[in-house]
């Protein structure tokens, strides 16, 4: 069954799971996806917290305990959400032991209603990596432009940071530039940059979904004939950048000092057009240095019927830019959808939060001992 995700694995792309709940660690699901299915990694997110709270009584006695203390609502969340991240690393230690630092990592978002304020996101993201307390931890901090400077400080004060909600090319050199600086601050303070890491999260389904919409109502052969092919395009140009930017003279001067490169990882992996395979946004990313993180559906599908050819991304950077190019001539801005899916993300992220909250609150008053 786990043949195709071997090959993955051995063509150097880091396979991590995009869930996690209080059920897939106390059931030892995580840890059989970790021995059996070439996971190294989870990565969760607000509305991923806000369904696992949701469903079920996994949390009942922990929020029994908080309702006790009378706990604020935000504290609570902090509490539980903190509690899983720091269980799955300690189940992902040994991963992370093994590949010194690389893999075996768990990331956790700070609050979405923060990705407009730099100087809160840095407050949020120290005190993130103070409460989960494990070295495998990565504060997820969005790719907004006050999540920029907050990057760029957070790595400074040695904390690595999962960067997240990236969709255009322009603003993931920005990420990666300042990831560098971030770098930089770090080695003047003195730090050892061998033990900072950094993914960029790159998202890749949500492209297609957007500008697939807007070929439609184009509505012509030729835009027809180009749905489905923007994401995978964005992509591979994406890792052209990578390439370009751990390559360039400002990179080697802390590759001296044993930095890390921030590797790129495909986000929203899952695909949202059922005409299109569900593998085809891990078939079809197939390169050395990259992590791919998928829902558990397109694990198991990868699994059972991934078609793992090898690098599928070395070779295709001129076939990309001709396609994004083509769709641009057809009337569709690739700068509006990008700022467009950057919005919205940050608003569905907020939505999720708040949904966490408002089930939370709910869930804390159930459980809250009777006065008396």
């Amino acid at each position: 069954m786990t043949d195709a995700l071997k090959r993955l694995s051995d063509e150097g792309v880091a396979i991590w799971l995009d869930d996690l709940s209080r059920t897939r660690i106390t059931s030892g699901n995580l840890a059989e996806l970790i021995d059996q299915s070439h996971v190294v990694g989870v990565t969760t997110n607000p509305s991923i917290f806000q369904k696992a709270i949701s469903q079920g009584h996994g949390y009942d006695q922990q929020l029994t305990d908080l309702a006790t203390r009378k706990v604020t609502v935000d504290e609570a969340i902090r509490m539980i959400t903190t509690a899983d991240v720091r269980d799955a690393a300690d189940i992902l230690r040994p991963v992370f032991d093994s590949t010194d630092g690389q893999d075996g990592r768990v990331s956790i978002e700070v609050d979405p209603r923060l990705a407009h304020h730099t100087a809160a996101t840095v407050a949020e993201a120290k005190q993130l990596a103070w409460l989960v307390d494990r070295p495998n931890t990565l504060i997820k901090i969005p790719a907004t432009k006050a999540g920029l400077p907050a990057i760029t400080e957070v790595i400074g004060k040695g904390i690595s940071v999962n960067v997240t909600l990236i969709f255009s090319l322009e603003r993931y050199r920005e990420v990666m530039d300042a990831y560098l600086a971030g770098l930089e601050k770090a080695k003047a303070a003195g730090l050892d940059l061998s033990k900072i890491h950094s993914v960029a999260s790159f998202f890749v389904s949500r492209v297609d979904s957007e500008i697939d919409k807007r070929l439609d109502a184009v509505g012509t052969d030729e835009a027809k004939a180009l749905k489905g092919k923007a994401a995978l395009a964005n992509a591979r140009l994406a890792y052209q950048a990578f390439e370009e930017v751990f390559s360039s003279d400002r990179w080697a001067a802390l590759d001296k000092a044993h930095a890390n490169k921030q590797r790129p990882l495909w986000a929203s992996t899952g695909v949202k057009d059922p005409a299109y395979k569900d593998t085809l946004y891990v078939d079809d990313l197939v390169a050395p240095g990259t992590v791919n993180t998928m829902p558990e559906a397109t694990l198991e599908a990868t699994a059972d019927h991934g078609q793992i050819t090898g690098n599928t991304i070395a070779g295709t950077y001129e076939q990309a830019r001709a396609e994004l190019d083509a769709v641009e001539k057809l009337g569709v801005s690739y700068d509006d959808v990008v700022q467009l899916l950057e919005d919205e993300g940050v608003e569905k992220f907020e939505a999720a939060w708040i949904d966490l909250l408002n089930s939370t609150e709910a869930e804390l008053k159930r459980l809250a001992p009777s006065e008396g």
